[in-house]
């Protein structure tokens, strides 16, 4: 794919580190990474360069516990404080009202209200507060995820410039990271999970299956997105 980001203001060269770097030099303090706890690479990364690095996450209500264990990890070994984002009460004390807690699995329309609720207007609220942030998602991850750039103009969040410094990595390279710098991780990825959301809609998948087949599994593969990285996306 045409790897062309001059008009960002970014020759394109380099490696992930590098384009860390260039998006913490030229938006701190009005940058973040979006960390969903998977693995720590792309956190690593940016503390590496800012110790004051923001880093953001949405807390759904049904995380898993290593997920949260995999966060307080985080703040340990880099003396951060993570800022969460909630779930606003009222939508949510309505879904569950009216639709109970299993509303999500009885359609594609209830799953993606769930996830707009739990999830995609929480972090709205959060990239309100940037320029530009921090994406982990990789082009191996799915057919939707496979075009994109390593820097994007984020349309679904007003325009602000998205930056997917591991994009062209495979999952081996992750791994690779992670051992090399003994990072902290989420301990589901021992456990045979290949892609982490809330609990009740993760789980394991078999080697060599693509990682998104773990998630909403009831679902056909076109629909396995929760929202956040896909553009023009409405419940």
């Amino acid at each position: 794919m045409n790897e062309d980001y001059t008009d960002f203001g970014y020759s394109g060269d380099g490696t992930a580190e590098d384009l860390v770097r260039w998006g913490l030099d030229n938006f701190h303090p009005r940058i973040a990474l979006a960390c969903s706890f998977q693995t720590t690479v792309l956190v690593d990364m940016v503390m590496k360069v800012r110790k004051d690095a923001r880093i953001i996450a949405v807390d759904t209500g049904r995380l898993p516990e290593e997920t949260y264990e995999c966060a307080r990890d985080i703040e340990r070994r880099y003396a951060t404080q993570i800022e969460w984002y909630h779930p606003q009460a009222a939508p949510l004390e309505d879904l569950t009202r009216t639709k109970g807690q299993f509303s999500f699995r009885e359609s594609v329309e209830n799953r993606r209200e769930c996830c707009f609720i739990r999830k995609i207007e929480p972090l709205n609220r959060a990239l309100t507060t940037v320029d530009a942030w921090f994406s982990g998602i990789r082009r191996e991850q799915s057919a939707h995820r496979s075009g994109s750039g390593k820097i994007e103009r984020d349309s679904g969040h007003g325009g602000i410039v998205k930056i997917n410094p591991i994009a062209d990595w495979t999952w081996d390279q992750v791994l690779e990271y992670v051992k090399k710098h003994k990072l902290p991780y989420n301990r589901l990825l021992d456990k045979g999970y290949a892609s982490i959301g809330c609990a009740c809609c993760t789980r394991p998948v078999e080697e060599g299956a693509p990682a998104r087949t773990g998630r909403w599994w009831w679902e056909d593969e076109e629909h396995k997105e929760c929202g956040i990285h896909v553009r023009n996306w409405n419940i």
